[in-house]
């Protein structure tokens, strides 16, 4: 538990120094200009998140071999369906507001559970269904009832559209596709951990957003190296959005390879509503009552699969002191049994001794 918990507080950190690190090299003016090439960023970050697993497998002693032909293909599809992902997240953006799409993206326990599933026949236990339908519910519940001002709302409801959450659909069920293979990976290859996968998943976007990059097509690589000898400060702000996503990529992919990808889901989903009870806190904001159902929702969905395991864990520790309890009387019982015949072989040869003599 202290290993997940350590996990939790390592992924809000990272990423959320990430995010504002993002809205800083996303929104900020360079004098005057903004920077807008994000298949150029996403290269740097996979570029930097692929070194950084390196020195960790290497730091560690870890092996690190080339994979096999089924294990390739495993990583070649969770890396195609990870980098499909983002660009319909953007495209969405266009018919529907961020509001919108933070308040979809909260439902994404659903997609990792259908596409899991769907993809390769995995069943969960009930609890785990429970708690997700809980999970989701709080959520969704707490970011729809967040107030906005009527402006807000009004440009909401106008820039809102059927095509945008079908975007958004797709999206979550790419990232739903991601998941769910990441799970075989670490259920089918016994071998790999957390940190094999941080390297291959990140070197396979290294080569498809390089790929469309080099697409004589395609104008942003040539763009983007402009954009940065032009306005050289902006490489500090690349690599270090580049570095917190590297360290907040190897507490998740530690986080997906010993809880799997529902727990990873759960702590990304609740992030924000973490991070929005911390500033409640922090700065006084006041919350409905709406919303504070939908937090004791959530609470109550993590509490049960907390409790769930902690049960779980009692009973495996009971079984296995009850196998060791009853092993040891097995073994006393079987010394008893053969000091008892050894007694009995060396009491007929003493009596004839005393005879002869």
């Amino acid at each position: 538990m202290l290993d997940l918990l350590v996990c939790v507080a390592g992924i809000y950190a990272c990423f959320l120094s990430w995010g504002v690190l993002q809205e800083r090299v996303s929104t900020t003016p360079y004098e005057g200009q903004r920077f807008r090439y994000f298949i150029f960023l996403n290269l740097i970050q996979s570029l930097v998140c692929s070194g950084v697993a390196m020195v960790y497998l290497l730091v560690t002693g870890k092996r690190v071999s080339r994979p096999s032909w089924p294990l390739f293909r495993r990583y070649a599809q969770a890396a195609i369906t990870n980098a499909l992902a983002s660009p319909f997240g953007y495209a969405s953006l266009k018919h529907i507001d961020y509001p919108t799409l933070t308040l979809t993206k909260s439902c994404k326990l659903v997609p990792v559970v259908v596409m899991n599933v769907l993809l390769y026949r995995r069943r969960f236990p009930m609890y785990k269904y429970v708690t997700v339908a809980l999970v989701t519910l709080g959520v969704s519940g707490f970011m729809f009832m967040q107030p906005t001002s009527a402006t807000a709302a009004a440009k909401g409801a106008a820039t809102s559209s059927l095509w945008g959450l079908m975007l958004v659909l797709v999206n979550l069920l790419m990232d739903g596709a991601t998941n769910s293979t990441q799970d075989q990976i670490i259920h089918e290859f016994r071998d790999v951990t957390g940190q094999h996968m941080m390297l291959f998943m990140n070197l396979f976007g290294c080569v498809i957003n390089a790929l469309w990059l080099l697409n004589p097509y395609n104008p942003e690589l040539g763009q983007a190296l402009a954009f940065t000898m032009q306005y050289p400060e902006v490489w500090r702000d690349l690599l270090l959005f580049a570095a917190c996503g590297a360290l907040g990529q190897c507490f998740i992919f530690y986080t997906l390879a010993n809880f799997g990808s529902l727990t990873l889901v759960t702590v990304t989903v609740t992030r924000k509503l973490f991070t929005m009870l911390l500033s409640v806190f922090w700065f006084s904001h006041q919350l409905s009552l709406g919303q504070w159902t939908s937090i004791a929702v959530v609470f109550s969905g993590v509490g049960l699969e907390a409790y769930v395991k902690r049960q779980e864990k009692l009973r495996s520790t009971a079984a296995k002191n009850a196998s060791k309890k009853e092993l040891d009387e097995k073994i006393s019982t079987m010394s008893v049994d053969a000091m008892s015949a050894n007694t009995a072989r060396a009491s007929p040869g003493a009596r004839v001794s005393k005879r002869k003599v």
